[in-house]
């Protein structure tokens, strides 16, 4: 069991219960990192002493230093502040749970310093799996993963003989608030229809994602990559009581599912606990409370961001990264409330190229012309797919 961790997104949804666990197994937090959040990282910093902490907000660091100017604390900002909080000497499991593509850097910095790694942060595995699966079996490194479907095929697979008795993974998804909707019903769901999430707490932007199934889809391409698993060998399955939360299937074909509440509190102790188990606070499961289990094939046609997933990891390459980075656009669109809930899916679709290297780059220009007059909020998923070279 690891005793001293490093907490990067500490002030959002799984930051806060990685600090609880922390907490109720009385371990030592060496570093925090949040955006910009300053008056939670606050009181964190002062319920558990941490040497250093990394605000990614500039201003933000500069009130905090302010705040907590009476600790012996050491306040640093930005991504490289972000890496510090990392790649500190005194952490032995860095906790990454930061939000979107930023999460890849820090990775790659507590790789390069030997830690193992409890990963939240999908877009990384998204983004870079090939790197940072690489530089971490060179380096040593763990990564152990802490999304609820990962961790319980990382649990399954303790009973396997080899990874090459294993035929299929198969990823369960709630199907999120809009299961059973048809697109025509989609049409004009709100904001806070979409955060309105019937089993998991969970931060606004993986909310959203649930009720896209985008959040399926990088779970497909995560899955990929920790499991060395083929795309074509990873199954989803909506299982509607979250119970259930991933399972693998053997050659002969037996299945082994792992099971528990839904409290991310689970996943998230087995990482740092691992391969130790130890008492934890959630309810116990009664099945009998349960009553039933429910299974349904996902509604590919209403749901298109499951299906751009599979394709862009089929295509390879930097697809995978184009489709992330078209997403995280799209969702702060729609939490802006400036585009419609159906449009993610279109504009996630709308990343893969459709034009060469130079036509993008082309018209990448003409939107970065202050007098062109084509800014708009979704130019940056084209400037994405340009600034990538796809």
């Amino acid at each position: 069991m690891k005793h001293n961790l490093s907490v990067l997104g500490s002030t959002g949804s799984i930051g806060t219960q990685t600090l609880d666990v922390a907490r109720r197994l009385g371990l030592s937090v060496c570093a925090l990192a949040a955006n910009r959040n300053i008056v939670l990282l606050e009181k964190q910093i002062r319920a558990f002493k941490p040497k250093l902490a990394a605000v990614f907000d500039h201003e933000a660091a500069r009130q905090l230093r302010v705040a907590v100017s009476d600790m012996d604390i050491r306040i640093t900002e930005g991504m490289e502040g972000l890496c510090e909080a990392a790649s500190l000497a005194e952490a032995d499991l860095v906790c990454n749970s930061v939000v979107g593509m930023v999460g890849l850097e820090p990775t790659l910095a507590a790789i390069e310093a030997g830690k193992d790694i409890a990963l939240s942060n999908k877009e990384t595995l998204v983004a870079g799996g090939a790197l940072v699966m690489e530089r971490a079996k060179t380096a040593g490194v763990s990564i152990l993963p802490v999304d609820s479907e990962h961790s319980a095929v990382f649990q399954c697979l303790q009973g396997a003989p080899s990874d090459k008795a294993v035929s299929r993974i198969i990823l369960t998804a709630s199907g999120g608030p809009f299961f059973g909707k048809s697109r025509k019903e989609l049409e004009h769901v709100t904001v806070q229809d979409a955060l309105n999430h019937p089993n998991w707490d969970m931060g606004a932007k993986i909310t959203v994602d649930s009720a896209s199934m985008m959040n399926k889809g990088l779970e497909i391409i995560e899955a990929s990559w920790l499991f060395r698993m083929p795309q074509e060998r990873i199954d989803v399955v909506i299982h509607r009581e979250s119970i259930i939360h991933s399972m693998i299937e053997f050659e002969d074909y037996s299945v082994i599912a792992q099971l528990g509440v839904p409290d991310m509190r689970i996943p998230i102790q087995y990482a740092i606990t691992y391969p130790e188990r130890m008492p934890s606070p959630v309810k116990r499961l009664r099945l009998q409370e349960i009553g039933k289990l429910t299974f349904f094939e996902p509604d590919w046609e209403s749901f298109p961001c499951l299906l751009a997933a599979k394709e862009a990891l089929s295509r390879g390459g930097l697809s995978t990264a184009v489709i992330n980075g078209a997403n995280e656009a799209a969702v702060a669109l729609f939490l802006q409330e400036k585009i419609p809930f159906l449009r993610i899916g279109e504009l996630v679709w709308k990343a893969f190229p459709a034009a060469g290297r130079r036509f993008l780059w082309n018209l990448y220009w003409r939107l970065t012309v202050p007098h062109a007059g084509l800014w708009n909020p979704e130019c940056k998923i084209t400037f994405f797919c340009a600034a990538w070279g796809i």
